[in-house]
């Protein structure tokens, strides 16, 4: 284990407060953020995100974990600043927003100079070479996360392999904090150092091609729905060839969530000057799939449509970009009433559409009921249910 004095994390979301926690089992790890609801919750030994492992690591492990609102608490004497805040996509540039990115980082080297900045938040290609050259400075690297939505922390303590934008010893060193707080021998996992660039370039290929591979199976089923084939016969027969495999196969409303919609975005505005098309074509597939899945429940002729839940995935709060939420923006273009039925949130309407805690209030009013995985609570208007969930699996 290298002999770290102290870690800042900077942004207590998916990805910072899942580091924070995995780092904090053997080193000093503080956080830091701008929301004081937010500190207090850290500082109380909550999480602040929906993850099962998380909640038990904090309940039964030793963490050395606190949180800040003190940047200069935060930022001082730390060897390793990790910043995880959010780069969303600007549709009117075009590309990422790395303006919190870029302030974080300025004000990490005004108050440490000393600090390896490490930068888990997607970036454009390039833009870490941008920063090392701004600051004339190799200590700032790019390190990609490949997280599930509920089960983050899983993830980094079974990581598929670990990729590190820097070929110097801050991030070898740094490498070996995240392999030594993980649940897989050294040995066993595949650990890349590369060039900044190359970095940023495998995170976005890497969601952009999950994305891919959704959209295919998408239109896979939008076809077979067309022509009354059975999905799930034609997938399984698809996906015994080893080279395609039975993994990220199930039909949904579309890719949806916060990394995939907008790194595929970014990854072809990263194309300005290349030639493609399948990029472009991922992006406007999901859009269609969107498009035919709205059509197909129009087609049912319900007079009241329930949506039930707004999160994507089973063990997810997280509704954020969801598919489910353009095709409520679609049906409310018709003259179908709309009821959602959410357990996980407390609130009252949502785009002005009644929402209820009561599930056989629900069932009852719905004529239809849209939801993107099916669930065992529908299992008695199971003719009811609208799903493309062929597997039952998220």
């Amino acid at each position: 284990m290298p002999n770290i004095k102290k870690i800042t994390v900077v942004g207590s979301g998916y990805v910072g407060m899942t580091l924070a926690v995995l780092l904090a089992q053997s080193n000093e790890v503080v956080i830091y953020d701008i929301d004081p609801t937010r500190i207090k919750t850290i500082n109380d030994n909550k999480s602040t995100i929906s993850d099962k492992k998380i909640d038990e690591f904090i309940k039964q492990k030793n963490l050395i974990l606190s949180a800040t609102l003190d940047k200069n608490i935060a930022y001082n004497e730390s060897a390793y600043v990790i910043i995880a805040v959010p780069t969303n996509y600007d549709s009117n540039k075009n590309k990422f927003d790395t303006s919190i990115v870029d302030k974080t980082v300025e004000d990490i080297i005004k108050i440490n100079k000393n600090a390896n900045i490490v930068i888990k938040s997607t970036l454009p290609i390039g833009h870490t070479k941008f920063l090392q050259k701004k600051y004339k400075t190799e200590s700032i690297f790019f390190s990609p996360e490949f997280l599930r939505e509920g089960k983050a922390l899983e993830d980094n303590l079974y990581p598929s392999r670990i990729i590190i934008g820097s070929k110097l010893n801050a991030g070898k060193v740094f490498s070996k904090l995240l392999i030594d707080a993980s649940m897989i021998d050294e040995d066993n996992i595949e650990t890349l150092f590369v060039d900044s660039c190359e970095a940023e370039a495998i995170k976005l290929f890497s969601n952009t091609y999950l994305a891919m591979r959704v959209s295919f199976f998408n239109e896979l089923d939008s076809y077979a729905m067309s022509n009354k084939m059975d999905t799930k016969s034609i997938i399984d027969g698809v996906c015994l060839d080893n080279r395609i495999g039975k993994n990220y196969n199930n039909p949904s409303f579309g890719y949806g969530g916060y990394c995939l919609p907008k790194d595929t975005k970014q990854l072809l505005t990263n194309y300005k000057d290349v030639p493609q098309n399948l990029i472009e074509a991922i992006i406007s597939s999901n859009s269609t799939r969107k498009t035919f899945i709205t059509q197909e429940i129009i087609k049912l002729n319900p007079k009241v449509v329930g949506i039930f839940k707004l999160a994507m995935k089973a063990e997810s709060k997280n509704f954020r970009n969801a598919a489910i939420l353009d095709i409520i923006k679609e049906l409310k273009k018709s003259d179908i009433e709309i009821i959602i039925y959410e357990s996980e949130h407390d609130i009252e309407n949502f785009y002005d559409i009644p929402v209820t805690r009561n599930i056989d209030k629900f069932k009852k009013l719905s004529d239809v009921i849209v939801l993107n995985r099916m669930d065992e609570c529908l299992n008695d208007v199971h003719e009811k249910c609208f799903t493309r969930d062929v597997y039952n699996i998220d």
